[in-house]
């Protein structure tokens, strides 16, 4: 018969009433009879699907209201997998004729329960009754017994009619090699509420229900659970097992964890190990090939991350956006200047008057300035050694690091790619853990594999400790009332493309030596933190996606030493990443963005290497640096910030090298001295480290911290911060501003196009080495320094500033500086100063070349000043006559002659750093720990800067 004899809608119709066995016959006709069967999918196949007895909905626990990607094909999904409990081959009985004519023993079937012609009345008899293979029906009712049940022969136990209408009280002890059970209400007998265990054979659980009771399953015992419901506090138990299978469950309700995975798999395996690793490798295929499907017709409920790299980079500001912002900014803050307010949005950020030179004291100046309208000839100064700093161009969001894909981190690193290859132990596919205290806890060398799972409402998802390890692939981890995921004890395992989000603490939470793998995840919308790794936490947390977390996307603490890579982390509403209390980590190539608090905020020991890294348009400073902070913050672009590029206490040790901060609304570098408070730790609200503690319960942080004696022994010591080769450029404020004191060294910048002074010196009870700095083209003076400050200045170059070239009101040195091009003085010395000015090259456009005014006391010798007019008949050095605390002798004056003779030669411009290779950067940190003998309570930085970051401390 031809297909086409009929219209196919006709032919639809008729085939809607062909039973399974009819449908799979008129497959084989022919290729066309074939296409018309397969496209029934959405009427029979989905009829016949939803009418199995011995299964649910396809999505069902997670999404019962999706359709599945194919009724046909979940329909065969099942076939096969209802039928392994039969594969023992051992079990086979072979006819006396040919291996090929084996088959097996036929099959009987028993009846238990009130029934009519027969049966008998209870389980036990039933059971006692049927051979191996056997199949005992159980008719509707409530079946209990007095004792233990054992299995000793291969047996199917199946409930008649809808799901509870058989119920059982009753303990099973499966001593045979395999078992089925299907349909059936499992609740506990009156002395163990233990309702099934084997420790050897294979069981198969297929829609069954099982309510305040407990499955037990000892290695090398394996399980097959599908379609299962653990309620009222149920839950199943692995012990050393080789492997299990657990596929759409739902677990409720419990007061403990759903699902406990302890011991290491034992090395026995039984018959049904084979055949299960094959059917898991199979789920394993099937949920990587359709959770971007599934997560399409999911919406927002969508479990898998996999899609995630593909995500546009929402609301990312560009340098077009924030220069129209600054028109805007800059006319209120000229409005606002002269009462000395506050910034625009910048609640407790002040720039100080004394931070630049204002205007009233530049009219004070109007007898030193040159009244010639020329500019004279100019000094060349293009080639000096920083020259490669001054043309770098600031990144927009197209410069960002791509998140790489799942499959691109595992091509790279083969320790996640053998993880993620491993299929042993308790394997949870497409379960729902909901509204209990725990979902799975794995401990004791434990190992699991949890596939698109959907953990929500528990105290905590996962908890993996104990040497136990994880693969945790494409699940929905939410609305826990304490972290997601918690990994203690030295834990290990793969976490990949999961959806994390809208936890009442840490999205993940590692401590205690755990060391996992963390990719390509979604963390998102925490009441807390994203990632928190403390008390010697290791890891490494790769190509995430952390945002929308009310604390720090990633917070190190405690000995924390993660590595931490390619991740973006936007939109928090405090840090983007905190390291505190001791926390180290290597922090490289991550984009940190429009977060609320800094981008990263270093305090309290903290000492990680913050290398490479985008820190923009936060909303506040880009990098804080506060008490006794430490660490390496090397190559990074600090741009488009609202705050501060980088503010630094001065009670901290931090080394910046190489780093690119511009474009920053408030100052480039801002340097302070303010301390924290004792009465800090006691303000309103405050929360110490007890909220990191899981479950509610007081930790003692003592044990957790383990001894360390050579913390230091592969970075070099530091006593000085330093601030070395970086380019501080186009900021809103002051390039580099010091009020500390504490010792600094400010070595090899460019420092550039800033709109106040280039570098201001405002308190430096202790000396401030300025070294081969370029200071180029700022809006305002090019150094200040302020009295009773004690500076150095060396081996600088101070071009083409808007004022003043140096302006010197402290103690120290000016010593071997190029001071050329300037609009007012080239070095002006004033107030108390105790100064010595000496071998600098100086040339001004207008005004003196030096100026030494009131009491000034020092020497100012062998300097050369440039004269920029032949013809002009003022004084280079101008002094005041009744000082006689401050010499000046063998001081040069040179006049041009010609444009070819007129360059600063022998040696050439200031600075001579020209190789940017030859700044020898930090190695990484090591991998230790440092004791503590006490218990650690954390302080909290009390209200925003005045003097002080906008940054208010993590709570």
């Amino acid at each position: 018969m031809e297909v086409g004899s009929l219209p196919v809608e006709l032919w639809r119709l008729i085939l809607a009433y062909l039973p399974l066995p009819d449908l799979g016959r008129c497959c084989l006709v022919c290729r066309a009879w074939r296409e018309l069967i397969l496209s029934l999918d959405s009427t029979r196949w989905r009829q016949l699907c939803l009418g199995c007895r011995e299964c649910r909905h396809p999505n069902w626990p997670r999404r019962p209201h999706l359709p599945p990607v194919s009724w046909r094909e979940a329909l065969h999904q099942h076939a096969l997998a209802s039928r392994t409990w039969t594969q023992n081959g051992s079990d086979l009985h072979s006819s006396a004729c040919l291996h090929l004519f084996r088959r097996r023993k036929d099959r009987r079937v028993w009846h238990a329960g009130t029934i009519a012609g027969g049966g008998y009345e209870t389980l036990r008899g039933a059971l006692a009754a049927a051979g191996p293979y056997d199949k005992v029906v159980l008719h509707a009712g409530v079946y209990e017994e007095q004792v233990e049940v054992s299995l000793k022969v291969p047996v199917e136990i199946v409930g008649l009619g809808k799901l509870g209408d058989v119920s059982l009280l009753v303990s099973f002890d499966q001593q045979c090699p395999t078992a089925r059970l299907c349909n059936l209400v499992f609740m506990p007998a009156w002395f163990s509420p233990v309702v099934y265990k084997t420790s050897s054979g294979h069981v198969q659980l297929d829609n069954c229900n099982f309510e305040g009771c407990q499955l037990h399953i000892r290695g090398p015992g394996t399980c097959q659970a599908r379609f299962c419901s653990f309620a009222q506090g149920s839950s199943a138990h692995f012990l050393g097992v080789t492997i299990s299978l657990m596929d759409s469950c739902e677990f409720s309700g419990g007061d403990s964890a759903s699902v406990t995975v302890e011991g290491a798999p034992v090395s026995e395996r039984n018959w049904a190990f084979k055949h299960l690793v094959a059917l898991a490798k199979t789920f394993t295929m099937m949920t990587s090939n359709g959770s971007t499907e599934i997560s399409n017709q999911g919406g927002k409920d969508s479990v898998g991350a996999g899609s995630h790299v593909n995500t546009p980079l929402e609301g990312v500001n560009t340098m077009e956006d924030w220069n129209k912002q600054e028109v805007d900014w800059e006319a209120n803050w000229a409005k606002q200047k002269g009462g000395g307010s506050l910034l625009p949005s910048q609640d407790g950020t002040v720039i100080e008057e004394n931070g630049m030179e204002t205007s009233s004291e530049s009219s004070e100046e109007d007898d030193e300035q040159d009244g010639e309208k020329g500019t004279g000839l100019k000094l060349s100064y293009d080639q000096h050694g920083l020259a490669h700093l001054s043309k770098a161009d600031t990144p927009d969001s197209s410069a960002f690091p791509a998140l790489l894909s799942l499959s691109a981190e595992l091509q790279r690193d083969a320790e996640a790619r053998d993880l993620a290859a491993l299929v042993q132990g308790c394997l949870l596919r497409r379960c729902l853990l909901r509204d209990g205290k725990g979902g799975v806890h794995l401990c004791n060398h434990g190992q699991a594999r949890l596939e698109a799972n959907v953990f929500r409402g528990l105290n905590y998802a996962v908890r993996c400790i104990q040497n136990a390890k994880m693969v945790m692939l494409r699940n929905e981890v939410c609305e826990c009332k304490a972290s997601g995921v918690f990994l203690r004890l030295s834990a290990q395992g793969l976490i990949a493309e999961n959806n994390i989000h809208s936890n009442g603490e840490a999205g993940l939470d590692i401590r205690k030596g755990a060391n996992p793998i963390i990719l390509c995840n979604r963390i998102h919308s925490g009441l807390r933190s994203g990632i928190v790794v403390l008390g010697n936490g290791r890891g490494s947390i790769r190509s995430n996606q952390i945002y929308g977390n009310k604390e720090a996307g990633v917070y190190i603490l405690f000995n924390g030493n993660p590595v931490v890579s390619g991740n973006h982390i936007f939109q928090g509403l405090a840090a983007g990443i905190a390291v505190n209390e001791n926390g180290r980590g290597l922090i490289t190539e991550n984009v940190i963005r429009q977060n609320q608090w800094g981008g990263a905020d270093i305090r309290r020991g903290g000492d990680p290497v913050l290398r490479n890294n985008f820190i923009c348009y936060g909303y506040s400073d880009g990098v804080v640096v506060g008490e006794r902070g430490r660490g390496l913050i090397e190559g990074n672009h600090i741009y488009g910030n609202r705050g501060c590029g980088v503010w630094v206490m001065s009670s901290s040790l931090p080394q910046l090298i190489g780093n690119h901060i511009t474009h920053n609304r408030i100052y480039g570098l801002a340097v302070f001295c303010r301390k924290d408070t004792e009465s800090a730790v006691s303000r309103e609200g405050y929360r110490g480290p007890e909220n990191f503690n899981e479950e509610g319960e007081l930790m003692a942080w003592e044990s957790d911290i383990d001894s360390e004696d050579e913390r230091f022994s592969s970075r070099r010591p530091i006593t000085v911060a330093l601030v070395e080769n970086n380019c501080i450029s186009h900021n809103g404020a002051v390039g580099v501003y010091v009020k500390s004191n504490e010792p600094l060294n400010v070595v090899a910048n460019m420092v550039n196009s800033n709109r106040g002074d280039g570098v201001s010196v405002i308190q430096s009870a202790q000396l401030t080495r300025l070294v081969g700095n370029c200071v180029l083209c700022n809006g305002w003076t090019g150094v200040a320094v302020d009295r009773d400050c004690r500076v150095e200045l060396r081996g600088n170059g101070v071009y083409g500033n808007n004022c003043h070239g140096v302006c010197f009101r402290g103690d120290g040195l000016i010593v071997e500086n190029d001071v050329v091009g300037n609009n007012a003085v080239g070095i002006r010395v004033m107030d108390n100063a105790d100064v010595k000015v000496l071998r600098n090259r100086v040339q001004v456009l207008r005004g003196y070349g030096i100026s030494v005014k009131e009491r000034v006391r020092g020497v100012v010798q062998e300097n050369l000043v440039y004269q920029s007019h032949s013809a002009s008949t003022k004084t280079p050095i101008r002094t005041n006559k009744q000082n006689l605390e401050c010499v000046v002798l063998n001081n040069s004056l040179l006049t041009p002659r010609s444009q070819a003779l007129w360059t600063l030669d022998n040696p050439p411009p200031r600075p001579h750093n020209s190789n940017p290779s030859s700044v020898t950067p930090s190695t990484l940190p090591t991998h230790l720990a440092i004791t503590m003998t006490n218990r650690i309570t954390t302080s909290v930085e009390s209200g925003c800067h005045n003097n002080s970051s906008i940054f208010c401390s993590i709570l």
